[in-house]
């Protein structure tokens, strides 16, 4: 048996517009899920022009049967907000046994 962890996820709202028409982002409130198996990533630093800047990788294991988007979403853990990369899928039917059926590949970048 593995040790999950309890995430938070933000998901943003529906794009809204400001004064000037431009689009504004705005998240919605956090979002408990339980049964999450975090896989810490790699770090990199961000080049020359950026020397403080980091980038650290994080692969979040999500329990089956939680089928929400997390599409342009934002997973706290352990202090630290990572955006979801792209659109994470399941895994097909049967493919995966146990009690993970996605993996969601976020970064978090510093500087």
């Amino acid at each position: 048996m593995f040790r999950t962890v309890t995430v938070q996820v933000i998901a943003p709202q529906e794009p809204a517009t400001d004064a000037h028409g431009n689009a504004v982002c705005e998240l919605g409130a956090a979002e408990d899920v339980a049964g999450v198996l975090p896989q810490p990533g790699g770090t990199a630093d961000l080049s020359a022009p950026r020397p403080e800047g980091t980038a650290v990788s994080m692969t979040f294991h999500w329990p089956r049967g939680d089928r929400r988007s997390l599409r342009r979403c934002l997973i706290r853990y352990g202090g630290r907000a990572y955006r979801v990369i792209g659109d994470p899928q399941p895994y097909l039917a049967g493919n995966c046994p146990g009690q993970f059926d996605r993996a969601v590949e976020c970064e978090a970048v510093d500087g």
